[in-house]
């Protein structure tokens, strides 16, 4: 059931899940910020169901964003997650990650495969960490991902489940 943060409507109800896609929500921090009926939304969503954003969606579930002049956004407010747009670093890749705790559809334990593409940079990450998130080449990646309740993010964009 599609709906939209950028047009202030919430999650329908009646989903079992809420998902947002990657974005560019740093293009529109000050829309976001100012979308109360998303952002209340969300919040009574992920009271009693799961919320999963990958990349911009991640971001927007945050607790702020620095915009590219360095002015303060607040999000939605799920994670502790804040991340600017001023501090830009391209950050790019294959992902392997481990979940250290479950997301919709995925156990603890659970290996997924991922990409990664973004130039924001994480400046708070105060949950609990999702996973344990390596490069192609096997080097540890800072970007862990984020659980709070029912919230769970990651700036990894999730390709399929890692056989072997």
């Amino acid at each position: 059931m599609p709906f939209s943060p950028l047009n202030d409507e919430a999650p329908d109800d009646r989903a079992d899940t809420c998902w947002l896609p990657g974005g560019y929500p740093e293009l529109h921090a000050g829309q976001l910020a100012a979308a109360r009926t998303f952002r209340a939304g969300l919040r009574r969503f992920a009271e009693t169901r799961p919320v999963h954003g990958e990349c911009g969606g991640y971001m927007a579930m945050g607790q702020g964003l620095i915009d590219t002049d360095g002015a303060r956004h607040e999000m939605a407010g799920l994670l502790g997650l804040v991340t600017s747009y001023e501090t830009r670093k391209m950050h790019l890749g294959y992902r392997l990650a481990t979940l250290k705790t479950g997301m919709p559809g995925h156990a603890a334990g659970t290996r997924l495969r991922g990409h990664e593409f973004h130039y924001s940079t994480i400046l708070e990450q105060p949950d609990t960490p999702l996973a344990e998130v390596v490069d192609a080449g096997g080097a540890a990646v800072p970007e862990t991902g984020s659980r709070r309740g029912h919230a769970t993010g990651t700036f990894f964009h999730l390709i399929a489940e890692a056989q072997g």
